[in-house]
């Protein structure tokens, strides 16, 4: 599907895709878009809220917001905000009949049109010849943190063995999906549905066969092949791991949290691999998602709730009547008969989402909960859950919103297992994956992301996953450094073709606020929508890895250069373009007068 922003797009562009308009948003702020180029980068904050039962005392508001929390904004309410990090909603706001219509007049004609998949395992397997799959141990598995074996009778529960297409099918695959986007192919907007794309684009049948057959000899199971074919899913334990990929799996301490994960990299049996990539994961180093806490509620004693939504720092808070407002989206495109499909590991109260349709004024639309195995119950990534479900409401407030739910195991992580079932059972228009993971430490899970939102682009799946907050430096851990050290980096989860990668934008008001807000307390902020925006909000880019530390410095074109020295190690050439007669406080002055001597000392 296209993205179009329902405001700027050409009128022509708008025709193109008047079957499926999509307003695409997003928490994170940013590091590179790869694929649509007519994305519609917006900015918006968020607000979760969640009543503590009918108890008077205080609780947690959730609020992001891509603003210059730091950088003396006025402020719409008083209290206290962190700045955003990473989470991203897609709401989908238009007719996904024609995705359901598309795959039905396929389905009679799909047997008859697909030639039968040629095998490609022609080798008896020999367990003994053997291919290491490189690239695959993570970078916190190192000797200093290793504390020892685990027990070879400890489970590794839903592993996913990642299947790899032939060179001729991943040419036929992006030949197709080109057509899917050509207004002049008869495959305009003919979307697979996964049987389909298993049959035509994943491994033959005897293959398959093979494969789950060896599975079976070396004692796993649980053994489910994906209806796509993108992967196997078996389980066994620590002993069958060991033997059957030949590596050890290790317990490991770092920063006080255990973790295990395999210390070599896998291997398997050369017969396997024209169809094997490799096992998805065999460790349980988190996914990351990067909400942040930064705000209260009370309840009084005769049981009035009281939002405290914003800071001393100083912020706006945008609601659903705000973003409509600032962008400009016709009360007609409301999600109806839309649905939107949210990646989580951690369950949620529903009441929490009624209370914040509530507060907004929203109508009645509780969630539809999908638990895909064990219900991991609510734990540390709820909140992340919460605000998701809330926004993807907000924007799209009478979208199906399916939140789907799994659970983490000491080897698969349940944020891959939610979004492989969203794409293998079709079940939505538009998906979200709020959680990021460096690149550079993903290994075959790179290779699982990018065949997997493939598989969802070919059925007619918008996917849109958070870019990030640490710009260019993805691999780095910001909450716990202050320099950038690991390079040029992005999430892997954000960085296929066939994913919306959706970074953040800032809005660019500073010092002129009450050009395009109304005052706080006046009738404009009251209840049942609690709108204050004014219209459009002229708009800036943003990232962490930039813009945190640097917020003292008044020319933004300056700031940027200098945090990108400092955070990056970078050479200082950028400083070249720098204007010397800036505003800089002292202390950013000398800085950059220090820079410039390096450069013009290191330039050949």
């Amino acid at each position: 599907m296209s993205l179009l922003n329902l405001k700027q797009a050409p009128p022509a562009e708008y025709q193109r895709v008047k079957q499926s308009i999509v307003i695409a948003f997003e928490r994170s702020k940013a590091n590179r878009f790869r694929s649509l180029p007519h994305f519609a980068r917006s900015h918006f904050r968020k607000l979760f809220f969640r009543p503590d039962g009918g108890r008077p005392q205080a609780g947690d508001v959730l609020l992001e917001s891509n603003s210059n929390l730091q950088r003396g904004r006025d402020m719409k309410l008083h209290s206290s905000m962190l700045r955003n990090s990473l989470l991203l909603i897609a709401a989908i706001l238009a007719l996904p009949a024609v995705r359901a219509v598309a795959q039905s007049n396929q389905e009679s004609a799909a047997a008859a049109q697909t030639p039968a998949v040629p095998a490609r395992l022609t080798q008896a397997i020999d367990d003994t010849q053997l291919v290491r799959l490189q690239g695959n141990v993570h970078p916190l598995a190192r000797p200093e943190f290793d504390r020892g074996a685990v027990a070879d009778s400890t489970p590794m529960n839903r592993m996913l063995l990642l299947l790899q297409r032939s060179p001729e099918q991943q040419a036929a695959l992006r030949q197709l999906m080109d057509e899917q986007q050509s207004k002049d192919s008869a495959n305009f907007h003919q979307w697979l549905t996964p049987d389909q794309f298993g049959k035509q684009f994943g491994p033959a049948d005897a293959d398959v066969q093979a494969i789950t057959d060896w599975l079976t000899r070396q004692g796993f199971q649980g053994i489910k092949v994906a209806a796509g074919r993108t992967v196997i899913e078996f389980s066994g334990n620590v002993g069958q791991v060991r033997n059957v990929f030949h590596t050890d799996i290790h317990k490991f301490n770092v920063k006080g949290e255990w973790r295990q994960a395999n210390v070599s990299d896998p291997q398997i049996p050369v017969a396997l691999a024209p169809v094997v990539a490799g096992v998805v994961s065999l460790h349980n180093f988190p996914r990351k998602s990067m909400l942040h806490r930064a705000g209260t509620f009370t309840r009084t004693a005769d049981g009035r709730v009281i939002p405290q939504f914003t800071t001393s720092g100083g912020s706006y808070i945008v609601g659903p009547a705000d973003f409509a407002k600032i962008y400009n989206i016709p009360s007609t495109l409301d999600g109806t008969g839309t649905t939107i499909a949210i990646v989580a590991d951690s369950n949620i109260n529903p009441q929490d989402v009624t209370d914040f349709r509530n507060l907004f004024g929203l109508p009645a639309n509780a969630p539809n909960i999908i638990l895909d195995g064990p219900d991991p119950g609510k734990n540390g990534d709820e909140g992340e859950a919460d605000l998701d479900v809330q926004v993807a409401g907000m924007v799209a407030p009478k979208a199906t919103i399916n939140l789907v739910v799994s659970e983490d195991t000491q080897t698969a992580f349940g944020i891959d297992l939610s979004a492989l079932y969203i794409v293998d059972n079709n079940i939505a228009d538009a998906m979200s994956e709020s959680f990021g993971a460096c690149e550079a430490s993903l290994g075959t899970a790179n290779v699982f992301f990018n065949s997997l939102w493939k598989q969802a682009a070919a059925q007619g799946i918008t996917v849109a996953v958070a870019a990030g907050d640490p710009g260019s430096a993805g691999c780095d851990d910001f909450s716990a450094q202050t320099t950038a050290t690991l390079g040029l980096a992005v999430s892997g989860i954000a960085s296929t073709p066939f994913n919306i990668a959706v970074g953040g934008t800032d809005f660019d008001d500073v010092g002129n606020q009450t050009t395009f807000w109304s005052a706080s307390g006046s009738a404009s902020n009251a209840p049942p929508t609690r709108e204050s925006a004014l219209g459009y909000i002229p708009e800036t880019t943003w990232n962490n890895s930039c813009a945190s530390p640097c917020s003292r410095v008044t020319d933004r074109h300056v700031r940027a250069c200098l945090c990108f020295a400092r955070r990056m190690r970078f050479r200082a050439e950028v400083l070249l373009l720098v204007p010397r007669a800036v505003h800089l406080a002292s202390s950013e002055r000398e800085e950059h007068r220090h820079l410039r001597l390096r450069l013009q000392a290191s330039w050949p």
